[in-house]
């Protein structure tokens, strides 16, 4: 039997006890289905001989090389992985297109006599409604921005604002990547489509008919591009600006890049980055700073000299809607949860 998803809603496959990518590992990595396991039926290796095989060979000969390699992995995974698994289980299988490796794979578990049923179109059905959902269709949901210079506690007002009722989004969560040349986090950033994926989900959970708050962005976040429905949305909405002294931002960021500072040798290879945007002097000084622990004042420095010129530059070259302006002279717990109330009592006013 064959199943077709029509949306991405949480819920969507939760008829079915468990979701089986059988990609090889590497397609798996780079995007799959929320939810699902990956139980390859060809390994990265061994799909590229296959498809050398193909090419160069002959159909007939990759086909029946590459039935005899899907039984024995669909043997091992049937052995080890799904052997727990009793005669009530109900998997959906999928593969790139909904082709021979899933076909092959639901095909042995049925004859089992599990309740097997195969994606319609395998996973590129389901990338063409991330693809619609973010890059074709208009967004329904309705943005307000947080606004201010690095170091405002924008990440962290999002999240207080989640935990008083109020939907956010965080863009740089679902990048991991806090949008900066020195923001990078110690794990890579997902590829461009598993960004989608976490994005077009993020947002199917959402109420289009309240507000939802998120950090105002370039449209590029580390290496990953904000798909442009959500784009075009960012831009047309209104702004809330934090307005935060630089000692307020100094002592926020030095606590919030906290993993960074952890491996200086790691942030001095980025600072070295700056020169040229910085000059070589500038920077000099602020390894000395790195070097010294003079954490605070090597974050005062960034954002006085390089983070907070080019946010100037950024903010005019856009339309500015800022509807208010919060000031904030300290950034602990306390003044995000207080600055979080001031933005939710904006919020019920909109």
């Amino acid at each position: 039997m064959e199943f077709t998803l029509d949306n991405l809603r949480k819920d969507a496959l939760t008829q079915f006890d468990t979701v089986i990518d059988v990609r090889s590992p590497a397609e798996f990595a780079e995007d799959h289905v929320p939810g699902a396991i990956n139980l390859p039926v060809m390994s990265n290796d061994e799909r590229a001989y296959i498809g050398t095989i193909y090419v160069q060979q002959s159909t007939f000969r990759a086909r029946k090389l590459g039935a005899a390699i899907v039984a024995r992995n669909a043997a091992t995974h049937i052995e080890t992985e799904l052997g727990d698994k009793d005669g009530g289980w109900q998997p959906l299988v999928y593969c790139w297109r909904g082709g021979q490796r899933s076909g092959s794979f639901a095909s042995i578990l049925s004859q089992i006599g599990w309740r097997t049923e195969l994606l319609t179109g395998g996973y590129r059905s389901y990338r063409s409604l991330v693809v619609k959902a973010l890059y074709e269709a208009p967004l329904e949901h309705r943005f307000v921005l947080l606004d201010g210079n690095t170091g405002s506690g924008k990440t962290a007002i999002l999240h207080q604002l989640a935990a008083q009722g109020v939907q956010m989004l965080d863009l740089e969560g679902l990048a991991n990547h806090r949008g900066s040349l020195l923001g990078a986090m110690r794990d890579e950033q997902p590829s461009q489509k598993m960004f989608e994926t976490r994005l077009a989900q993020a947002l199917s959970m959402l109420d289009p008919g309240r507000p939802v708050v998120a950090e105002a962005e370039s449209s590029k976040i580390g290496e990953r591009l904000i798909p442009a429905s959500v784009w075009k949305a960012m831009r047309a909405a209104p702004r809330i600006d934090i307005a935060a002294t630089l000692e307020a931002r100094a002592a926020f960021l030095t606590r919030d890049y906290a993993d960074v500072l952890d491996d200086p040798a790691r942030m001095a290879a980025r600072l070295d980055k700056l020169r040229a945007l910085c000059g070589h002097e500038r920077v000099d000084q602020w390894l000395m700073f790195l070097q010294g622990g003079h954490y605070e004042k090597l974050a005062a420095e960034l954002m006085q000299h390089h983070y907070d010129r080019g946010y100037a530059r950024s903010r005019a070259a856009r339309d500015s809607n800022v509807i208010a302006t919060l000031t904030a002279h300290a950034l602990g717990p306390s003044d995000i949860a207080r600055l979080a109330q001031q933005i939710g009592d904006l919020l019920d006013q909109i």
